[in-house]
């Protein structure tokens, strides 16, 4: 039987000093009472979980992608453990004849895929450390990373050659390109002129062999570093050891194995979060560990449901946006039914949220209207899914309500960061009272609060929040070659998230706020929301900007204080008589500064979802008086979000009428 608190307390709190502000006492989850997991002797590298299944079941599907033939999109293919095994030893000893040594970094560049999966294995295969390259992180981000990683070799899906030859003469230590399909005469070329050697993925597994040794691996030796969004533009090396890497699979395992029912050989995973990212990469290596299918999506967002009905997979790892597109429909569906059905669900639906408000399992509390009623709305996912994992940002509480009442699958809410090796606070299975949390630390973490003065947020009091604040055995080790921002983060042995987060009576955290001025929107993308302000206060038609975006949602909107002078112009030559104050309640004047500013956005190479979807023009510039900006004019951001809390409600509602 499951307690009714999950979390034990291992140290007393700290009361503030001069140098130090309070903490919170320090915290693990239940089943951590006796210790963190750490990672057994015998495991040494993420090539060992892989060797170990393709040796117990060489013949099982691993790999597989829908085929294209004459247009036409066809079923699942598969590539077994033994043929992935074999091309991946392949590929590491391609990439030793090209002088590739233990401890050299190699690049993996495109879409998620086998290639992808194949390239990390062999990577994992010859101690080489492999290094996700990924634009979304802003213009040259490519380009930055091959160079602050001394990347030699990349792996590369076709589509993104030409991107990584026109930075090619910029990256000097680049000297091999694979791609993960074929390349042209002409791109062959233009990479020997520029000192480097462009294979096909054919013509590269024919320069290995199977007969080579493998080096020995060592837990201690870098598995990955991987680029996350930095403050200054530049995104950081978040550096992970094989050890970090390998407990987190394997926390996950004890998770599922103490609370659910971990994952077989039976079960198939659907791939679709970007494999640049550490959320899918761990997923991915756990199913890998356990033997079980993975399945890549087409790369396109309009067949991902299609896709997903073709593969049917047992677990679905997803982000909000996801989710909430995913209820969306079938509310829509739902909507257009007759009164009878209608009736009838909304009387299944609330008859098993009484009984999981109970604590009833999700297999016992109504398991004839899981049948009969809530059968068809697992169908959305394929009708197989029983494992459901939503990270990256907050899901909102009716949809995760819904997800858990209607799929008939288990649920987990978690959070984490690069810096974490993806998870390290989940939610418990069949544990409902856990809704909207992220639930309590995974077993190989201790966490704690730590008081946020300036915020008013307060470790030490009854209602405890602060930054959270987390140690053990699957943290990053530094960020590459910055051991400057390392030491920012990295205080007395504690990792400093950023986040404010707040204990609940049973244990779990909810996630309610963030220290610093960078956040994540809906669909898991990282917003630096000052840098955005400085390029649009680039616009001449504004004196004072303000933008906001929070976790539930996907895009960002903005308060915006218009140049007096400006606007006025622009309403002579419209015909318009109203004073300046009635001008910024204008339509037409909100939308001309509205364009006008994305205008400015997009030729500073602000990336879409950076873009503002709507704003407010307010014709009192922000003040001290109304305690919005500092003395310095730096503006305070929570005083903002609560003296405009309805302007940005109305906002955000606009914004998606506009949408429909």
């Amino acid at each position: 039987m499951l307690q009714d608190v999950y979390t034990v307390k291992v140290e007393e709190a700290r009361p503030a000093t001069h140098e130090k502000p309070s903490a919170g006492p320090v915290y693990r989850c239940i089943y951590a009472k006796d210790g963190l997991l750490e990672l057994p002797p015998h495991f040494q590298s993420p090539w060992d979980f892989f060797r170990n299944t393709a040796k117990r079941c060489p013949s099982k599907a691993m790999l597989g992608r829908r085929q294209k033939t004459d247009s036409k999109i066809g079923p699942y293919e598969w590539v077994t453990y033994e043929e992935a095994y074999d091309a991946a030893i392949r590929l590491g000893s391609a990439m030793r004849s090209r002088g590739v040594n233990p401890g050299d970094r190699c690049g993996i560049y495109g879409s998620n895929c086998l290639e992808w999966i194949i390239a990390m294995e062999a990577c994992n295969s010859y101690a080489v450390t492999y290094v996700p390259l990924y634009d979304t992180l802003g213009p040259n981000a490519v380009e930055f990373i091959i160079n602050h990683a001394e990347v030699s070799i990349a792996f590369v899906q076709q589509s993104k050659i030409p991107s990584v030859l026109s930075c090619l003469d910029r990256c000097t230590n680049l000297k091999t390109i694979v791609s993960f399909g074929n390349v042209s005469i002409t791109q062959k070329k233009e990479a020997e002129e520029l000192g480097a050697s462009c294979f096909s993925w054919g013509e590269f597994l024919q320069l290995g062999n199977l007969d080579l040794d493998l080096p020995l691996k060592n837990k201690t030796s870098i598995c990955t570093i991987m680029y996350t969004s930095g403050t200054t533009g530049e995104p950081k090396g978040v550096i992970i050891k094989n050890e970090a890497f390998m407990t987190q699979v394997l926390s996950i395992d004890q998770i599922f194995f103490l609370t659910d029912k971990v994952a077989t050989e039976d079960d198939v995973y659907f791939s679709f979060l970007p494999l640049a990212h550490v959320y899918d990469q761990i997923i991915v290596t756990y199913c890998i560990y356990k033997g079980s299918s993975v399945g890549f999506w087409q790369g396109d967002i309009r067949f991902l449901m299609e896709d997903i009905q073709a593969l049917k997979p047992t677990i679905f790892c997803g982000v909000p946006r996801v989710f909430d597109r995913v209820y969306a429909g079938i509310n829509s569906k739902i909507s257009s039914e007759g009164l009878l059905r209608k009736t009838l669900f909304q009387f299944a639906y609330n008859y098993k949220l009484g009984y999981l408000n109970n604590g009833l399992p999700q297999d016992k509390a109504a398991p004839l209207f899981d049948k009969l009623v809530f059968d068809k709305i697992k169908q959305a996912l394929g009708g197989r899914v029983r494992i459901l994992l939503s990270g990256a940002a907050p899901l909102s509480r009716n949809v995760e309500e819904f997800l858990r009442v209607t799929f008939g699958s288990s649920l987990a809410q978690g959070y984490g960061l690069t810096e974490t090796c993806a998870g390290c606070f989940a939610s418990i299975f069949n544990v409902f009272s856990m809704i909207g949390t992220v639930g309590v630390p995974m077993t190989t973490i201790e966490a704690r609060l730590e008081s946020v003065p300036e915020m008013g947020y307060d470790a030490l009091s009854s209602q405890a929040r602060g930054e959270i604040c987390l140690r053990g055995n699957t943290l990053f080790s530094g960020y590459h070659k910055r051991q400057d921002l390392t030491q920012e983060v990295m205080v007395d042995g504690w990792f400093h998230t950023g986040d404010i987060g707040e204990w609940l009576p049973n244990g779990a955290m909810k996630v309610i706020d963030r220290k610093k001025n960078i956040f994540k929107l809906s669909q898991g993308e990282y917003v630096a929301v000052e840098n955005i302000e400085n390029k649009y206060l680039q616009c001449p038609l504004i004196t004072s900007i303000w933008v906001y975006g929070n976790s539930f949602e996907s895009f960002l909107v903005a308060v915006v204080v218009p140049e007096k002078q400006a606007l006025e112009d622009w309403a002579v030559k419209h015909d318009l008589s109203d004073d300046f104050k009635s001008l910024c309640g204008n339509l037409k004047a909100r939308k001309y500064i509205l364009d006008e500013l994305n205008i400015t956005g997009q030729k500073h190479q602000l990336r879409g979802f950076e873009l503002i979807k709507a704003v407010h023009l307010e014709p009192i510039p922000f003040d001290v008086e109304r305690d919005l900006v500092t003395p310095t004019f730096k503006l305070k951001r929570p005083q903002l979000q609560k003296h405009y809390k309805d302007c940005i409600d109305q906002l955000y509602n606009e914004a998606k009428g506009a949408m429909v």
